[in-house]
């Protein structure tokens, strides 16, 4: 357990900001570099850097990756709750860049998402994180933190947590499970094709044939709210991945919308959408007209778009949830339905 350290934040956040904004005013990176990847006796840094997380299911997930072979480190502040954010921004940040920092951290895995990381963007030491490149596991609210990464010139792992079944008294579903391991460990090395049964999603496809590029993109809600700041996705020749959860269609429109007006669905070399859960809570359906479903809605925008589009991945707020390398080199077959990861 690492206890605490009561330091003073000795940089203003005025400071912090002009630091962000000279940092990210370089376009990202066409290639990235791959952070190390896991292997047992690696130690791991458990981090909270959103919503408040759940005792019983951390250490669960704790005990699950010792059982695998693999060293754990937390903060005991971790469980600090302020409001719906696990602590004070100042908190989050200093766990994040301690985990970057610690020279015997091998990899780094956020344990849940909900809210907070674009709050603590500010305070995160990216120049740290070029500098000492290092895996990052997570997703949803962990988009802000993956793009942070991937400005910094790092691929990061968009995939699941103890909140997504890594900490659940059942554990993770085969699939799941089977390609985080995949994903993260060291061996075995070189690419891969996901293999998606029937049982685990139907997937379809838009347009023909195949494309390969970078794979950039995550939550949408995140992806939309990240336009107009510094850490806004590089689109341009890149394989895109959405998925959200608890949206209305109407708002999974706009977000696109917004992705479009902003031009980043013009030079995509392929899209992979994810799960988009449609058990939305916040506001009843506006419309009976399938063409403004969701699934209307993404049809709308990539149906014709021109590129090889994978539909109903299992990639997301869904039980089966694929772990993808953002910022790392996908292949996008619209005629085999598949993914194919280029890991070196």
């Amino acid at each position: 357990m690492i206890h605490r350290v009561k330091t003073p934040l000795v940089v203003s956040m005025a400071v912090a900001v002009t630091a962000v904004s000279a940092f990210c005013s370089a376009a990202e990176p066409q290639k990235l570099v791959w952070p190390k990847r896991l292997s047992p006796g690696d130690t791991l840094m458990l981090i909270a850097p959103a919503g408040p997380v759940e005792r019983d299911q951390v250490m669960r997930f704790k005990d699950h990756i010792e059982q695998r072979g693999y060293k754990v480190k937390l903060r005991d502040d971790m469980f600090d709750v302020e409001g719906y954010l696990a602590g004070s921004d100042q908190r989050r940040a200093e766990e994040f860049n301690e985990a970057f920092a610690d020279p015997e951290v091998d990899g780094v895995l956020a344990v849940r998402g909900g809210y907070g990381c674009m709050r603590m963007m500010p305070l995160v030491d990216w120049e740290g994180v070029r500098k000492s490149p290092k895996l990052l596991l997570g997703f949803s609210d962990i988009t802000a933190l993956h793009a942070g990464m991937n400005k910094a010139g790092v691929v990061s792992f968009h995939g699941p947590g103890p909140a997504s079944g890594l900490g659940s008294k059942e554990g993770p579903t085969d699939f799941t499970a089977k390609y985080v391991v995949r994903a993260v460990e060291a061996s075995p090395a070189g690419p891969y094709v996901v293999e998606v049964p029937e049982s685990v999603s139907k997937v379809e496809s838009f347009g023909k044939g195949k494309a390969t590029g970078r794979l950039v993109g995550g939550n949408l809600s995140l992806i939309s709210a990240l336009e107009g700041t510094p850490y806004a996705i590089d689109t341009k020749d890149a394989i895109l991945m959405i998925e959200d959860v608890n949206e209305a269609p109407y708002r999974i429109d706009r977000m696109v919308q917004q992705l479009k007006l902003a031009g980043k669905l013009d030079h995509l070399k392929g899209v992979v959408l994810g799960k988009f859960t449609e058990d939305f809570v916040r506001e009843d359906k506006l419309t009976d007209d399938k063409r403004f479903d969701t699934t209307g809605v993404l049809r709308q925008y990539f149906e014709n778009l021109g590129v090889p589009v994978l539909v109903n991945y299992p990639i997301g707020h869904f039980p089966q949830n694929c772990t993808v390398p953002l910022g790392g080199e996908v292949e996008v077959d619209a005629d085999a339905k598949t993914l194919r990861i280029l890991a070196p």
